[in-house]
């Protein structure tokens, strides 16, 4: 099957996914993904490049064939950037204008018309508020426009009929304020104006935030190689990855990045493949074993053979499952556009019949009494509340966790994750501290304080010729007590298994088992050493390192990645809340265990790649489970991805924090659990402010229709009905701002 990908500059949200869907499933054979965040169309089956652009184009949504990734995705974000400048250029256009009216009116002064001088000034203002409308609600209108082709409602269109009635009335009165009782000729040019201006606003940060999780494929795709060296029959040649062949031998050089998946054919070096184990220890290649293209080499130099393509590769595949995550997740339906597909046009329906029956059996004069009813209806219903309902909710959450450690990219990733159920931890640099160091220091010869100080400093010395990390932990661990280290006579690296050398004449073999048994290293007794103690460490999930003096056993340092000290308390607290919490990681099954039970998990996945760390996701959620993934790693993308809330670590990797929905800024574990309470309470807070808006404005639309007027002999004033509209976001922020205090 052919695979095509398009970049489709004009689409812009979850409608336009829906129509691109639809056209394309129209197709026989065609299966298609549609990437919102990259703005990409990924299709698959029987259709040729040709095709495809002309059922785009006939969708109304012209497209391009990508090429080039990077350049694609370079060519989103200057889009993304220059819509967002836009909108928020419209945002201080619409607010510069609006705050003043308003703060006019607030001060005292007369918004009234009641003299040809306010018809003058207002009806010039009038004109302002009508350019305003244009420009900086354009997007609004069309909005409203697509869903009233698509035979639905949403929040442009409550939108429009605010901004659009208020704005109509307010010129209605000023162009004929005697077709209008005395108490009634308010104008509300402000209400438009600010209204279009806030809103923009939110939109603009909204679309900040969902331009960062593009940014997580960017990131990926800097991890390609665009070169590579290749040995070819003149020698070595520097050539672009796209000549490359299968089966061409490369050069990888000291420092190095691999250019494709391959692999050794000579050489032997460490290579850092923390990009796809998370594992801050290098690995050992020799002859025979495989490459993965992103991964960086070490001090060796090795030949390796090609054996994956450029679309083939582990990093290619990797960034495949992050995009293919992003498509999957659906849209969160938002209560406000709920809401509104029913209350909107029961509004419209409520506000004609209403201004109908006033017209033809109201007393005079009728059309006055029509038009002031028809108005208030309108205003009454403004989308003031029920827009500020959910951003203002979330802006206080997100700022209250800000002050936990926890950066939040956007509102859907708190409503998500008030549903979380289950969690799964990364080991590495999530419950542990991701930095090797010093646990034990074991003599097993016996020495006094001077000649222990001596054999560390002698250990220290050695040390620091290797580039090894546990090298540097034991480096790091020496000079907490050494000011000074001693001087190395020789030095030798034996790649994967230790280092010998010589310090002040003395002769030492520093590195594990298999160097040991290699020197015939025994203990001080005479007796070999024992397999079982590397096996006893590794059951504590810790790395024996031993040091012969001599020929002879001295001592055993054990080092590991040591658990973060909050990490006991803050899984005890997920699992009293009754969260579900898993251990993944790409480290062996011994170690992980240990960690686990040392923090009090007994749900262990080890010894998982990256692209099994994401269906290790996908089939707890197959389970029922709504799924939070905590990680730090490039080889956690694809999980958090995947995962329903994404939660990075702030130490970890760019690539990870941009693929997450969350970031803990707070190396604490504990946030996690405060963090899904606050989304319980947010969520809980929007669907109390939503409901108060509705009822706010439920309650007020009859009185505005008229049904009190046989009792009091009065219509509701427009102005009652944009105090009314104030009161409820009123509201709306003060209970909002009770998040400030929540517990948790």
């Amino acid at each position: 099957m052919a695979q095509i990908r398009l970049y489709v500059a004009n689409m812009n949200c979850a409608g336009c996914v829906a129509k691109i869907e639809k056209a394309l499933a129209a197709q026989e054979g065609v299966e298609a993904r549609v990437n919102l965040a990259d703005k990409q169309v990924t299709v698959d089956g029987n259709m040729n490049v040709d095709t495809a652009l002309a059922v785009m184009a006939n969708a109304g949504f012209p497209a391009q064939v990508v090429v080039d990734a990077k350049a694609a995705a370079e060519e989103k974000r200057i889009a993304d950037a220059a819509e967002y400048r836009l909108r928020m250029r419209q945002a201080i256009a619409a607010l510069a204008v609006g705050m003043p009216m308003m703060l006019w009116g607030l001060l005292g002064g007369e918004m009234m018309i009641n003299s040809p001088s306010m018809q003058l000034g207002w009806g010039i203002m009038g004109l302002v508020t009508l350019a305003l409308l244009v420009t900086t609600g354009g997007h609004f209108y069309q909005g409203m426009w697509r869903a009233l082709k698509a035979k639905t409602t949403n929040m442009d269109t409550l939108i429009v009929l605010g901004t659009t009635t208020a704005w109509a009335y307010s010129m209605l009165v000023v162009i004929m304020p005697s077709a209008f009782p005395i108490e009634t000729r308010h104008v509300y040019f402000e209400a438009s104006v600010m209204i279009l201006g806030l809103i923009n606003l939110g939109h603009g940060f909204e679309l900040k935030a969902r331009g960062k999780t593009s940014e997580a494929v960017q990131r990926l795709l800097g991890l390609q190689s665009t070169t590579a060296i290749r040995i070819s029959d003149k020698g070595d040649e520097q050539v672009e990855i796209s000549q490359l062949k299968l089966g061409d031998k490369l050069r990888l050089r000291p420092g190095d990045r691999v250019a494709l998946d391959g692999v050794v054919e000579t050489g032997q070096s460490l290579l850092d493949e923390a990009m796809l184990t998370g594992e801050p220890i290098p690995v050992l290649k020799n002859r025979g074993d495989n490459l993965s293209a992103g991964t960086v080499n070490g001090n060796g130099s090795l030949v390796y053979r090609v054996t994956a393509g450029q679309q083939d590769t582990r990093l290619a595949k990797i960034i495949a499952l992050v995009q293919q995550a992003q498509t999957s997740k659906l849209p969160i339906g938002r209560l406000a556009d709920k809401i509104s597909a029913v209350f909107v046009p029961t509004v419209v329906i409520i506000a004609v019949v209403a201004a109908a029956i006033w017209y033809f059996v109201g007393p005079a004069p009728a059309l006055s009494h029509a038009l002031v009813v028809l108005t208030s209806v309108l205003i009454i219903a403004c989308p003031c509340a029920l827009g500020l309902a959910t951003p203002m909710s979330i802006m206080v959450a997100v700022g209250r966790a800000a002050q936990m450690g926890v950066l939040v990219k956007n509102g859907e990733a708190l409503q998500t994750a008030s549903k979380v159920d289950c969690v799964v931890l990364d080991k590495t640099g999530t419950v542990t501290l991701g930095k090797p160091q010093v646990t034990d220091f074991t003599l097993v010869q016996t020495l006094d304080n001077a000649e222990k100080t001596q054999l560390l400093g002698a250990i220290a010395s050695l040390e620091q010729h290797s580039e090894h990390p546990l090298a540097s932990a034991i480096v790091n661990y020496a000079k907490e007590s050494l000011s000074q280290l001693p001087d190395t006579q020789s030095f030798i690296n034996h790649q994967g298994k230790g280092i010998t050398g010589e310090v002040d004449s003395v002769h030492f073999a520093i590195g594990n088992l298999a160097l040991m048994t290699e020197l015939d290293i025994v203990n001080p007794d005479g007796r070999a050493l024992d397999p079982q103690a590397t096996l006893s460490f590794a059951n504590q999930g810790k790395t024996p390192i031993y040091v012969a003096r001599a020929g002879t056993l001295v001592t055993t340092i054990a080092l590991a990645d040591p658990i973060k000290p909050d990490a006991k308390a803050a899984i005890a607290a997920m699992l009293q809340s009754g969260i579900r919490v898993v251990l993944l990681t790409g480290d062996n099954p011994q170690t992980a265990q240990a960690v686990a039970n040392q923090v009090g998990i007994s749900e262990v996945i080890a010894s998982v790649l990256p692209e099994q760390k994401q269906q290790h996701v996908k089939d707890l959620q197959k389970q029922g489970h709504v799924v939070a993934m905590v990680g730090d790693g490039i080889n956690d993308a694809p999980a958090l991805m995947s995962a329903d809330v994404g939660i990075a670590m702030g130490s970890g990797t760019e690539v990870a924090i941009e693929s997450a929905d969350m970031t803990l800024l707070s190396p604490q574990l504990i946030v996690i659990a405060h963090i899904l309470a606050l989304s319980r309470a947010t969520i809980t807070n929007i669907k109390q402010n939503l409901f108060g808006a509705f009822v706010y404005n439920s309650l007020g639309i009859p009185i505005a229709a008229g049904v009190l007027y046989p009792l009091t002999g009065m219509l509701l004033s427009p102005v009652i009905a944009g105090a009314a509209m104030a009161l409820s976001s009123l509201t709306v922020v003060t209970n909002a701002n009770r998040l400030r205090r929540q517990k948790l």
